[in-house]
């Protein structure tokens, strides 16, 4: 999740808008304790300041510092793309963006999931460009593994150059649309549609861009969605979420309104068995991820009513090795546990159906509309229209 980039990438500009870049060295350095990183949601309880006390109250001194240039340089580039649209790349098929505003899980993965299928649904042959944040040369990540199993149907190319993966599933993959997978800050390809996600546990970052908050860039880039999507909207109730709603209005007062959840919809083991959600209700399990939003994964446990009577977290896109396999099988064997839990990211890279003495599942999810559909649902209609 942090600190991925490499100083070429902060030279190209536009990569740097897509990540974390420098400032995320930076945060790796100031947050972590022994040169270990501290948990996903320890990060979160600095700076949102839920975490009081002499450390993390110099914490957010010391990011608020690196938060001003590091905001200074995402607006510059953000300010030469809008003056300059030569910049940015057409291709000659249709192209939906989905991305952030935040760093972390927003759900990005079932809504690709989700409008990808929709187009196949129309016999429409499609391709999802991604990046690859995570993956080793040569592999691909996490997000890919997990969709080339859920849509076989669907092109997945990943590449840091996204632009020649795009020209690429066009001309030699004869793709007739494109989604873009997280892709809102990556401005060198034009899109008819981008639809930006916002996490109902976080949606405008904490009021502060990376490293003082999670915001990627400030709140008013919002102005560029076509469609803003509240996910895991059932976590909070109705005059929450029109008070986001209302929010986000300032900055994009056209853009479509959706409101969804994550509903699960059954548990799979590696190799490709499965059961239903219900199997485990009540039952004592253990569950862990390697996710940006691991407080997104302990809900959707919880509207499963499992016991989870233990959880670890793994930074985003952590890659699993053997220790890791070895510490989690040592761990569940020293529980009272049915089974142990983790993310269909988390199962693709474990490729195991086991951990110890305990079956192994993931919890798959798709996506319940709850505001909003009919309206998305028209403006990617026109899409089809497109020559």
């Amino acid at each position: 999740m942090w600190g991925q980039e490499t100083s070429s990438s902060f030279i190209e500009g536009d990569v740097f808008l897509e990540s974390s870049g420098l400032a995320g060295l930076f945060c790796i350095s100031l947050i972590s304790k022994g040169g270990v990183l501290l948990r996903p949601s320890v990060f979160r309880d600095i700076v949102s300041a839920r975490r009081s006390g002499l450390i993390p109250t110099f914490c957010r001194v010391g990011l608020r510092l690196i938060e001003w240039p590091y905001t200074a340089i995402v607006s510059h580039l953000n300010r030469r793309y809008d003056a300059r649209p030569g910049l940015v790349q057409s291709v000659d098929v249709p192209v939906v963006s989905v991305g952030n505003l935040t760093l972390g899980g927003t759900g990005k993965t079932p809504m690709v999931h989700w409008i990808a299928e929709r187009f196949l649904q129309q016999n429409t042959r499609v391709a999802v460009i991604s990046r690859g944040y995570g993956a080793k040369p040569g592999d691909k990540n996490d997000e890919a593994m997990e969709l080339e199993q859920q849509l076989p149907n669907v092109i997945h190319l990943q590449d840091p150059d996204r632009v020649r993966a795009a020209h690429f599933a066009v001309d030699e993959c004869q793709a007739e649309l494109l989604v873009l997978d997280d892709a809102f800050q990556h401005r060198k390809i034009a899109r008819d549609i981008d639809v930006v996600m916002l996490d109902a546990l976080e949606p405008f970052g904490f009021g502060h861009v990376f490293p003082r908050g999670t915001l990627r860039e400030p709140i008013y880039g919002l102005r560029r969605a076509d469609v803003v999507v509240l996910s895991r909207a059932d976590m909070l109730d109705r005059a929450q979420r029109d008070d986001i709603r209302k929010h986000a209005a300032r900055y994009s007062p056209e853009a479509i309104w959706v409101e969804v959840t994550h509903s699960p919809k059954s548990l799979v083991k590696f190799g490709g068995d499965d059961q239903p959600v219900e199997s485990l209700v009540g039952r004592p399990v253990a569950a862990f991820c390697g996710i940006g939003n691991p407080a997104g994964f302990r809900h959707t446990l919880e509207t499963c009513e499992y016991d989870v009577v233990a959880f670890r977290e793994f930074a985003d896109h952590h890659l699993y090795d053997k220790s890791d396999l070895d510490s989690l099988s040592s761990w569940v064997d020293r529980l009272d546990v049915e089974g142990i839990l983790c993310t269909r990211k988390d199962l693709v890279k474990l490729g195991v159906d086991r951990l110890g003495s305990c079956p192994l599942w993931a919890v798959t999810v798709g996506l319940k509309f709850l505001v909003g559909q009919d309206e998305f649902d028209a403006r990617l209609r026109r899409l089809h229209r497109q020559p």
